[in-house]
């Protein structure tokens, strides 16, 4: 039998498309189909690793997590990782190709599109059900010559759409409605329904409003989905979630501040610390100021390290940092946060931006220097202090100097990995996923006299799924969303 095939398309960003595909593949698998999640263009600085050895954003490998199959280069042959305000690097199947400006990559979405159809014909035969999700808003019509990543990929592949709004963000009927009114006639047409997300009430308040959108548009209401409470607890990937408050525990024993700089990546490495009674996460723009009883200090990921780095050093937050480093706070740098501590970082080439070089925080005595090689591969070993890890490498850049000589960690093939300074306050590792282990989570909120960990984080994740599938099971016609597909 030959797959169907569904599309979430939204009226914006952030209105749920990612979470609802996710919970849609797990309950659509637990009806014992095989289903396979897909995006055609994506644009983020939160990535994973897949087994095929290349990148992919964060929502499609939680999607692939959704549908109980690993994550594949084919569910988001084109990943766009934002650098600048007008340009990213292009990563298509997986594999680096070259930075472009916006102008620039508009010019290639044509030459993309094969790809984009061929890695979707992959999963077309894997699996009974693809689900698609676009990109951004379906209503973008300045972008919609070429377009790869909304109508544009739905109309190529034949592969009808649902579209979402959100009604926390007010305006639902008008955004629904707009769409319908400014989308070209043979992209409406493609639409077989819409979903709107996230209410919060009394659901029968609504009935006139999915009347009044449905004889505005001329599209069926598929469903009216409630509020989700427990979505803080999945991987985010959009950078947007970073600006709601992060959640604060009664019983919090300990505080970790997280300065939140502008091309942030990889930022789901601080989600298991989030799910954990014992710390309050503190999430610090570069307007503000480090709270100065920190326990630790974490510099995250970044896409663009250098400006970055000025951000930081421009805002005072490095100032603040020092100052937690006096007071005996520990310190970690994760990835570019890593190459950060160092003496200084070097792009000769500019790989990132301008060629040039910067003198780092000199917290580590390490330097790095960028390269056009991109790192990406499944990490094992253990810590310093004995406690194994499961993660993974993602970078460009080499970083070596004296302090490599207390390694932050032993890899399993016999490497040394990152560093830390003589006094074992101060770390440095290009491991992500690190707090994600269980057991050096638990090891970490130890040493800050929190520990030990209180949740099987994976267990957490699977658990959450479920209760989201059942969620949207209740408020989504499945048999109707599923005769719908093709």
């Amino acid at each position: 039998m030959a797959a169907r095939a569904l599309m979430v398309q939204g009226t914006g960003s952030d209105v749920g498309k990612s979470l609802l595909v996710a919970g849609l593949a797990r309950a659509f698998v637990d009806r014992g189909l095989r289903v396979r999640p897909f995006k055609p263009q994506n644009m983020s600085n939160n990535a994973a690793v897949t087994v095929d050895g290349g990148e992919i954003g964060r929502a499609q490998a939680l999607q692939a997590r959704a549908a109980r199959v690993a994550p594949s280069v084919h569910m988001n042959p084109v990943l766009l990782k934002p650098q600048a305000e007008t340009g990213a690097q292009v990563v298509v199947c997986g594999k680096v190709i070259g930075c472009a400006p916006a102008a620039q990559y508009q010019e290639m979405k044509a030459a993309l599109l094969g790809q984009v159809l061929d890695s979707f014909a992959v999963l077309k035969r894997e699996a009974d059900l693809v689900l698609v999700e676009g990109a951004g808003s379906a209503s973008e019509i300045n972008l919609r010559r070429d377009d790869i990543a909304n109508m544009g990929f739905a109309r190529a592949a034949g592969v009808p759409v649902v579209i979402v709004a959100d009604i926390e963000r007010g305006g639902v009927v008008a955004s629904l409605v707009g769409t319908k009114a400014v989308l070209d006639a043979s992209d409406a047409a493609m639409v077989a329904g819409f979903i709107v997300n996230k209410f919060r009430g009394d659901a029968r308040l609504f009935d006139a409003g999915l009347e009044a959108i449905a004889r505005a548009t001329g599209w069926p209401a598929l469903g009216l989905v409630p509020f989700f409470p427990d979505a803080n607890l999945l991987p985010a990937e959009d950078a947007l979630g970073l600006d709601r408050p992060a959640r604060r525990w009664r019983d919090a024993k300990i505080r970790i501040a997280v300065p939140i700089l502008p091309r942030i990546a990889n930022f789901d490495d601080l989600d298991p610390l989030t799910a954990e009674p014992a710390v309050e996460l503190i999430y610090v723009k570069p307007d503000a100021a480090l709270p100065g009883d920190a326990d630790l200090v974490i510099l995250p990921g970044s896409k663009v390290t250098i400006a970055d780095l000025q951000v930081l050093r421009a805002s005072g937050l490095e100032i603040d940092i020092r100052a937690h480093v006096r007071r005996g706070g520990l310190l970690l740098g994760m990835c570019g946060g890593y190459q950060m501590l160092g003496r200084t970082v070097a792009d000769p080439q500019g790989f990132e931006g301008p060629p040039g070089k910067i003198d780092g925080l000199g917290l580590l005595d390490v330097a790095t220097v960028l390269t056009g090689e991109k790192r990406l591969a499944p990490a094992f070993g253990a810590t310093a202090d004995g406690t194994p890890f499961t993660g993974y490498e993602m970078h460009m850049g080499a970083t070596d100097g004296p302090d490599r000589v207390r390694p932050f960690a032993q890899l399993s093939g016999g490497g040394r990995e990152g560093a830390c300074s003589p006094d074992g306050r101060v770390f440095g590792t290009y491991i992500h996923g690190l707090f994600a282990d269980d057991a050096q989570r638990s090891a970490w909120l130890t040493r800050l006299k929190a520990g030990p960990a209180k949740i099987a984080y994976d267990d957490l994740i699977e658990a959450t799924l479920d209760r989201l599938a059942a969620h949207i099971a209740q408020h989504v016609d499945l048999d109707r969303l599923l005769s719908l597909s093709r």
